[in-house]
């Protein structure tokens, strides 16, 4: 393994845990689905997404 893969895969491992690739997939998505609306930003998205688990538990024990 070169150098160059270890750092990519690091980096691609930390984009995935701070959450920010994800962000960057809703951006593709919401460009593809709603080329006209405005994209937003970060702090919109993260409340969002708060919000929607907020609303709408998935299965947890408490």
């Amino acid at each position: 393994m070169t150098v160059r893969h270890w750092v990519r895969t690091v980096r691609w491992y930390l984009r995935e845990l701070t959450g920010e690739a994800e962000y960057d997939r809703y951006c593709d998505r919401h460009r593809r689905h709603h080329p006209k609306a405005p994209l937003p930003t970060r702090r919109e998205y993260d409340a969002l997404r708060t919000r929607h688990r907020e609303e709408n538990p998935e299965g947890r024990c408490c």
